[in-house]
């Protein structure tokens, strides 16, 4: 299955004038990278694959709709996948693109 082009589109309206932004297809989906960094990536497997701070991955699985995200068997522990349905609307999509984004900048540029 490839990506949701229409998400990728919603994505990049929420990111745009971010300096240093860059799209690179990754993970079989679509980056949005910060620097060199990525920030959020619109999934082949639908919804969004999104780069947060590994200390509040406790905190945001036991909060939100999120979960972890796990590649080639491996948990990735700076990562989490959030279900299309949990990005539908403007405003839930926002949130979790610009919190990995405002991750994606504490991080030293590639």
């Amino acid at each position: 299955m490839a990506y949701d082009e229409e998400l990728a589109e919603r994505i990049r309206d929420v990111l745009s004038g971010e300096r240093g932004l860059a799209e690179q297809r990754m993970f079989g989906g679509l980056a949005f990278l910060l620097g060199g960094n990525m920030a959020v990536c619109a999934s082949r497997e639908g919804g969004i694959l999104v780069r947060i701070d590994p200390t509040e991955r406790d905190h945001l699985l036991a909060s939100t709709a999120a979960f972890p995200a796990v590649m080639g068997g491996r948990t990735m522990k700076g990562f989490l996948r959030v279900e299309a349905d949990d990005v539908r609307t403007d405003g839930q999509l926002s949130t979790w693109v610009r919190r990995g984004a405002a991750y994606a900048r504490t991080l030293p540029a590639k």
